[in-house]
């Protein structure tokens, strides 16, 4: 089986326990971490003894804390700027692992606190029991790197009740407890004093079935205040127009402090990456997750090959993650600047249907 440091598995009792533990890192998954719970996950899948996997993350004092704040960007950077054929790899992988999450057949449970953003919603968004606390923070802020909420974010943020989907994947807005419960990404609130108590105590305890444990854990949670109505019948105000052009317009025209903030947040984000993201958001409403990610594979191919040497991802984790000057050189500079012949090359597949790398996904 694979192995990895960053990712500590262990049977107790009958719930299969792992821990991300890479705290240096905010646990941001790796190709060999993606390996690990690849095989770990599939190993336990046809064991018998293990009615449930439960997941959490670390932090530098110990477990708890963080969950997983996306995928290794730094390698993302160095490994699209060399070509390096690991890149390949880490998005077929990714995403394979995603939707196993997704049809586990047994309960897994994620205990999302702390950061939980990009890869890390792509490990916690499948679960048949999503867990937040009051210091969730979380958020798909792919667009800030010149990127587009991948791992399924294309399926689970066009769920989202009405246009908050294409809110929080275009400003990559980043919210609590409440907000993810009301929006549909989490499913219950647990108390953060409540967590190493209550994780021992599942591998401690005799359970019937996998329903049992989900029971057991719904049964620990708390309220939490979610989105105000006025706020939400905002972002369905803006959000539901038919462009990017559409809404920054209509944003800058409000006199509303929270629109021009919105504005303010969408004019730093890729401009081409914007348009790209609306697309998919509203594609994906009527997809499978297994067609979802296969477009997002799709996708994701073409944001380190679709130009030679104007990657807006590669620019995007330049600015803040490399050189961190926060200037990314977006290109066209401007929303107004992107036209239907940029962004729709995204959404053509590279692969022949029967050689596509996520082919066999159903």
């Amino acid at each position: 089986m694979q192995k990895s440091e960053y990712v500590v598995a262990q049977l107790r009792g009958c719930i299969g326990c792992i821990t991300l533990n890479r705290p240096k890192a905010l646990n941001a998954l790796s190709l060999e971490m993606v390996r690990a719970l690849m095989a770990q996950l599939l190993a336990w899948r046809d064991d018998p003894l293990v009615l449930a996997v439960a997941i959490r993350g670390s932090n530098k004092d110990g477990v708890f804390g963080a969950f997983c704040a996306g995928g290794d960007i730094r390698f993302l950077h160095q490994a699209g700027t060399l070509g390096n054929p690991e890149l390949e790899d880490f998005f077929t992988e990714e995403y394979a692992l995603n939707h196993l999450i997704h049809t586990y057949g047994k309960p897994y449970i994620a205990f999302m606190d702390g950061i939980v953003m990009g890869g890390g919603m792509g490990i916690s968004q499948g679960a048949t029991l999503r867990v937040v606390t009051e210091r969730t923070k979380m958020a798909m802020p792919e667009t800030a790197i010149g990127l587009f909420p991948d791992v399924g974010g294309g399926y689970f943020l066009a769920r989202c009740p009405g246009h908050s989907g294409e809110w929080l994947a275009l400003t990559g807005e980043t919210i609590g407890a409440g907000d993810a419960v009301a929006l549909g990404l989490a499913d219950v609130c647990v108390p953060v004093a409540q967590l190493p108590a209550l994780w021992d105590e599942l591998g401690a305890r005799s359970f019937a079935d996998g329903a049992a444990v989900e029971d057991f854990i719904a049964s620990k949670t708390i309220a939490a205040d979610a989105l105000s109505a006025s706020l939400r019948g905002q972002i369905d105000t803006f959000f539901a127009l038919e462009s990017v052009g559409a809404i920054i317009a209509a944003l800058e025209a409000s006199a509303d402090a929270w629109a021009q903030a919105t504005a303010a947040t969408l004019r730093k984000r890729s401009p081409l990456m914007l348009h790209v993201v609306m697309e998919q958001i509203r594609r994906a409403r009527g997809l499978s997750l297994a067609d979802d990610l296969r477009m997002e594979r799709d996708m994701v191919r073409h944001c380190f090959c679709l130009r030679p040497g104007q990657s807006e991802t590669i620019e995007g984790i330049r600015a803040l993650a490399v050189d961190k000057d926060q200037q990314p050189r977006w290109q066209p500079a401007r929303i107004e600047e992107v036209t239907p012949a940029m962004w729709q090359p995204f959404f053509v597949s590279p692969w022949p249907a029967y050689a596509h790398p996520l082919q066999s996904l159903a």
